[in-house]
């Protein structure tokens, strides 16, 4: 290939050029919460009646699992803020491979296919390659229940035994606290007989969000936001009319776009106690964090590094790890980064170096020295939230740089750079 149809290549390739120095002022809205509404559409699977989702994000995770449930026979159709969602026709219990291989979210429709037909062959899941991120913790609980599961050639399939093909309560202890296998079980059980526990519980917010949704379509939870989730089954569920949480790690992502351009903004709505273990680094920062109801106020002042592990929540969530190291690039002294949750979450450590920021990996400890200015460079994220670290190192970084990777960032970021225009960046989107 000729250098100038090599160049020609680059430059089609999709970016976002983003010219950096530009101070932020105003307020930014936070979208629906994308790993809660995934979630909430495949719940949507247990029952015959329509669900009607509000505040459901324009992502193309989101139009990915459209896509899945309509081939389930799910009949969608958009609203106004929203989504509704009907699965009276539900009879396909095989979503196509060649839908759920590049959404992980795909994987969550086993526990309500399990639950409502008896049955299920959903394909081990894809997503972003972060880690190995195992479904051993689902599989175990919904043997528990009493089906019979079988892992084949990357498929895994599932079966309940019986002429009612229903699931039985079980006291179910997990091994950590995992958030799909949580949300997993929890489907699964709210149609099975009997009780079911759910012990060493996750307690993520979209757990909860979750739980709500299933009580208001007519299951009987209890304890969900705490580490014990009771689960009484019923015999059916209804449709309901749900409005999804703010995005809890868009908030967290704005939050740090403001930070690192020195910059007063808002972001609404939003739910503080989402986002303690995160507003409190940033307090540690130097950051003056103002909460109300529904919305959070930023104001930095003069910053200074922090150590940061990630953990479950209510600890610091891992999906904010990457956009946190990059506002640490430019902080006045040594901070420690440790990634407990995911083996393979510091691939924006070497775009960031690319940007002039002073990083030292050591396995899973990223160890920064603050430097005074970064410098704009061409650089890609590897998985969502690292391009979305792309662009908040780009949005302080000194000149115009190029950020890749925007198959990815769209994944999770609605309206990203229309959203940030809004409060005074400058980035434009080459297709």
């Amino acid at each position: 290939m000729s250098t100038a149809a090599t160049i020609s290549r680059e430059i089609l390739k999709p970016h976002l050029k983003i010219k950096g120095g530009c101070p932020l002022k105003g307020e930014i809205k936070i979208s629906g919460a994308k790993n809660s509404a995934l979630v909430l559409m495949t719940a949507a699977l247990l029952t015959e009646e329509i669900v009607k989702l509000n505040n459901v994000p324009s992502l193309t995770d989101i139009h990915g699992m459209e896509e899945i449930l309509s081939a389930m026979g799910v009949n969608t159709s958009n609203s106004p803020n929203g989504l509704n969602l009907q699965a009276k026709l539900l009879s396909n219990s095989e979503p196509p491979y060649q839908l759920v291989n590049g959404l992980r979210a795909s994987f969550f429709c086993i526990g309500p296919l399990l639950g409502r037909l008896g049955r299920a062959k959903i394909p081990l899941p894809g997503g972003c390659r972060i880690g190995a991120r195992p479904v051993a913790e689902h599989i175990k609980g919904l043997k528990a229940l009493g089906a019979v599961v079988s892992v084949e050639h990357g498929v895994v399939s599932a079966s309940v035994l019986g002429s009612k093909k229903r699931l039985k309560g079980a006291a179910i202890i997990l091994d950590c606290p995992s958030v799909g296998a949580t949300e997993t079980i929890l489907m699964a059980a709210v149609l099975a007989e009997g009780i079911t526990t759910i012990e060493n519980a996750a307690q993520e917010p979209e757990v909860q969000d979750l739980a709500k949704m299933l009580n208001k379509m007519g299951a009987c939870i209890s304890g969900a936001g705490g580490p014990i989730i009771t689960i009484k089954g019923v015999q059916r569920l209804h449709g309901c009319d749900y409005t999804v949480i703010p995005d809890r790690i868009e908030a967290g992502t704005y939050l740090i776009a403001a930070a690192i351009t020195r910059s007063k903004i808002h972001i609404s709505p939003a739910i503080p106690e989402h986002l303690n273990a995160v507003l409190q680094k940033l307090r540690d920062c130097g950051c003056v964090i103002a909460t109300e109801m529904d919305g959070i106020t930023i104001n930095p002042g003069e910053l200074t590094g922090v150590d940061i592990t990630t953990q479950p929540f209510p600890g610091f969530p891992t999906d904010l790890q990457a956009p946190f190291m990059a506002l640490l690039a430019t902080t006045k002294g040594t901070s420690v980064v440790t990634e407990k949750i995911y083996e393979n979450r510091m691939q924006h450590v070497a775009e960031l170096q690319r940007m002039g920021a002073s990083i030292r990996l050591q396995g899973n400890t990223a160890v920064i020295e603050g430097v005074p200015q970064l410098s704009a460079a061409p650089v890609s994220g590897g998985d969502l939230r690292s391009a979305a670290a792309m662009v908040l190192a780009s949005l302080a970084a000194n000149g115009t740089s190029k950020v890749e990777g925007l198959n990815h960032l769209d994944r999770g970021y609605s309206n990203l750079e229309l959203k940030l225009n809004s409060v005074g960046s400058q980035i434009t989107r080459r297709q």
